[in-house]
């Protein structure tokens, strides 16, 4: 543990060094090329009101105290420009996760102005044309918009004064988090706006991390900065990483998933609904299930035999297969075995693939990341070149895995995994801030981050319930991805931004 210590602060250190743009830029460091800046103007419909915004794709440029230019970040931000004067409105900060990924999974799925057009959402278009429609969803007409891509992700770079290890970190890549949010924030001069976090996947790690080091500290960024967050939304949320409540409880936690994509693919009850399907996997997981797993091999034959048929009737799963992995059907297991022939998808549950006969890439041929991800890149590309004018030379990185994700430092140095439950960061985030709020959005079809894991994460991470709402949502892990789902989490996101 005092090596785990000793290594996050080295990395904090190593962050502050690297991402303190504006304090370089005081000192007045040595002549360089200017910032790229786009900015265009439009109009739109959003929740039946229309207005006008700009939007504005501009490059950042982070230094070390040497006034060496270490990092090119990238943010896209979308600011109404029809309000009174002197009008505050709140800021959306928004990112993705990975890590190694960038903001066009939310930017082109939720909160941009155009989104990526799926007709059918689980029936994707998979080769061009791609196209975009309006999208009155986004909650511009609420709040400002901005999307970070972190350094290696969209067109954001560690350049050549710069060191990937200054930046491909958990703790170093929250600080650099911290100061391009700060330096936006003096930039727009919205220090008094109400400020939110909307996060995805690794981005809900980002954002207690963020949340917690934003209002500064002697122990954390050196200096006491005093700014706080109204709010933070978690999607998909991924904070636990520690194992916590071992191997039985990634089991339980995982049922109403499964038991919700069973009824999905009609391999349920019959008349059952998702959410009928999740009430009694919670019901059955909190008693009799956790009963069993505890007991384990002293189990007696005949409540193994009761509780095999009731595993199979809420997950599809033949008996046998249910009794072949001793009550604890795992998430891989599942995606193979519920449809004959037939592979469910990792990331959305609703998403099917003939099975492999071959190895293959967990993420390029999971069902669900193999078929919507053509889509959202190719309009992603059309839409920031012909609707926002963005012209630069370098390619738009929508996930690095081997440069960004398989180089990433948890604490202990680059590429080796930790396990730590950065849930508890957000814990001391709320402790700080009274007043900040949580909402947690879960896909009922989610099978990499279940909507149980984050039920047992909010609940035992010391994080204020009466300051925490969960919603579910009919999708995956993009719980935005269907225009059922997006319609509702459209209208949970205004109502917590406007409160």
């Amino acid at each position: 543990m005092g090596n785990y210590k000793t290594a996050l602060m080295a990395g904090v250190m190593l962050a502050c060094l690297a991402g303190n743009a504006s304090n370089a830029a005081e000192a007045g460091g040595g002549p360089a090329a200017a910032p790229r800046v786009f900015t265009s103007e439009h109009s739109g419909t959003f929740n039946s009101r229309k207005l006008r915004y700009t939007a504005t794709v501009a490059e950042t440029i982070l230094t070390n105290p040497a006034g060496q230019r270490t990092a090119s970040v990238f943010t896209t931000s979308y600011i109404r420009t029809d309000v009174p004067k002197g009008t505050v409105r709140p800021v959306v900060f928004v990112f993705n996760g990975g890590p190694g990924s960038a903001s066009l999974w939310l930017h082109m799925g939720f909160v941009g102005p155009k989104r990526v057009d799926f007709a059918d959402p689980v029936h994707p278009p998979t080769t061009p044309p791609f196209h975009t429609v309006d999208n009155p969803d986004s909650p511009l007409d609420v709040a400002d918009i901005v999307l970070i891509d972190p350094p290696g992700t969209g067109y954001s770079r560690v350049l050549p004064d710069g060191k990937p290890e200054q930046f491909y970190g958990t703790a170093q890549d929250a600080q650099m988090t911290v100061d391009v949010i700060e330096r936006w924030t003096r930039e727009h001069d919205r220090w008094n706006a109400p400020k939110y976090l909307m996060s995805e996947s690794y981005g809900t790690i980002r954002a207690a991390v963020v949340a917690r080091l934003l209002a500064g500290g002697p122990m954390a960024t050196g200096s006491m900065d005093g700014m706080t967050l109204n709010g933070i939304i978690l999607l998909g949320q991924s904070m636990d990483m520690s194992g916590s409540g071992g191997d039985d409880a990634r089991h339980l936690t995982a049922l109403p998933t499964l038991a919700a994509i069973a009824c999905y693919h009609h391999k349920g009850p019959a008349g059952c609904t998702a959410e009928s399907q999740v009430a009694a996997a919670k019901a059955f997981a909190a008693d009799r299930y956790l009963k069993a797993l505890y007991a384990g091999n002293a189990l007696p034959e005949a409540e193994r035999e009761a509780v095999t048929v009731e595993l199979s009737t809420l997950t599809g799963l033949s008996p046998a297969v249910i009794k072949a992995n001793d009550l604890r059907v795992s998430t891989g297991v599942f995606a193979h075995e519920l449809l004959e022939g037939q592979e469910v998808g990792a990331y959305d549950g609703r998403y099917t693939l003939p099975l492999a006969s071959s190895a293959k890439d967990p993420v390029a041929d999971d069902p669900a990341m193999g078929q919507y991800v053509p889509g959202f890149v190719g309009a992603f590309n059309d839409y920031i070149r012909h609707d926002l004018n963005v012209t630069v030379a370098e390619a738009y990185e929508a996930i690095s895995f081997r440069a960004v994700n398989g180089r990433w430092d948890y604490g202990q140095g680059p590429g080796v995994p930790i396990y730590s439950n950065y849930a508890k960061d957000l814990a001391t985030a709320m402790r700080r801030n009274p007043r900040l709020r949580v909402m947690v959005g879960a896909g009922y079809y989610d099978l990499v981050t279940t909507l149980g894991s984050a039920a047992y994460t909010i609940a035992h991470a010391g994080i204020p319930q009466e300051r925490t709402e969960t919603h579910l949502y009919p999708s995956g892990h993009m719980p935005y991805l269907g225009n059922e789902a997006r319609t509702a989490l459209a209208r949970d996101v205004r109502t917590f931004l406007s409160q």
